[in-house]
């Protein structure tokens, strides 16, 4: 890794900043892959680890949604500014940017929804898909989550729901249930590394975007995304699909059930040992699945 080019800039969309980090060359003939984070609101730090797939020789793509890290910041935006259309219009500024005309893309989470949105519009250039730890729709992921969160020991499931019926959801014991769903759920590996907690720092110091599509947490969705699905759209994507999770995943089975019973060219992955990132719980294995897809398709 440590003699790969590494190149970080800007892309223009309106008046706006992305800021992108390319790991490899562009040019190697392989499909770049393109890394699209969750939230809505996440940072790139979590997914960092996809950087390893360009040590196979692939140029690898991060970059921060716009309202999040390094990117521009809109803190007084509201649910009528954060939708799919201006993300998808962000991702395809991006490309043009970067000159790219052939590429995979992979959406983590929220960018697989994102990832998603993309694919079923058909674009040319998208030769390789990967939804990795998402979900088809939102009310399957709240049915998930709520089963998730049945499972959880009596005192924290009683925090969360006195608190959700108070409003008091930055109480300290409302934040230590909320913990523990994440260390079943979310991330096993604990502490948490450190691209793992940066992204969740930086949703802290700027909660705009995940509040306003999602809310409070990642079973308490309240926010402009709570009734989206893409299920009745996913047999119009053309691009090969892999659909992956984590064993212990908060996307359930059922979240993910829809991308192998609808999109006509896919596979499905389970990582035995992992929750909601697999890259980070089983990184080696999950670069070795992800990377033996993609090559695949080049």
């Amino acid at each position: 890794m440590n003699d790969l080019a590494v190149a970080e800039g800007f892309s223009a969309y309106g008046p706006y900043k992305t800021w992108y980090r390319v790991t490899g060359d562009l040019g190697s003939g392989k499909l770049p892959l393109v890394v699209a984070h969750g939230g809505p609101g996440c940072t790139h730090d979590y997914v960092d680890s996809f950087k390893d797939i360009a040590g196979f020789g692939r140029a690898v793509v991060h970059y921060d949604q716009i309202g999040n890290g390094r990117s521009t910041h809109l803190p007084d935006k509201g649910g009528d500014f954060w939708t799919v259309e201006f993300f998808l219009g962000e991702l395809d500024a991006l490309l043009a940017h970067l000159g790219i005309q052939r590429y995979a893309l992979l959406g983590q989470s929220w960018g697989g929804m994102l990832a998603a949105e993309h694919a079923v519009r058909r674009p040319p250039g998208l030769k390789a898909l990967v939804l990795a730890n998402s979900l088809a729709s939102m009310k399957l992921w709240v049915e998930g989550a709520g089963q998730l969160r049945a499972e959880l020991p009596a005192a924290a499931r009683q925090a969360l729901d006195r608190h959700e019926a108070d409003g008091t959801m930055d109480h300290p014991d409302y934040l230590a249930a909320t913990r523990a769903f994440y260390d079943r759920h979310v991330c096993r590996v604990t502490p948490w590394p450190a691209e793992v907690a940066r992204t969740f720092a930086a949703i802290d110091a700027d909660p705009t975007v995940y509040h306003t599509m999602n809310g409070p947490n990642e079973f308490h969705v309240v926010g402009t995304m709570r009734d989206w699905t893409i299920i009745d759209r996913l047999p119009t994507i053309e691009a090969p699909t892999l659909a992956f999770r984590g064993f212990h995943d908060e996307a359930t089975p059922a979240c993910v059930q829809p991308f192998l019973d609808r999109i006509p060219t896919v596979e499905g992955h389970v990582f035995p040992q992992s929750s909601h990132m697999p890259h980070v719980e089983e990184r080696q294995d999950c670069m070795a699945v992800t990377e033996a897809f993609l090559a695949r398709h080049d």
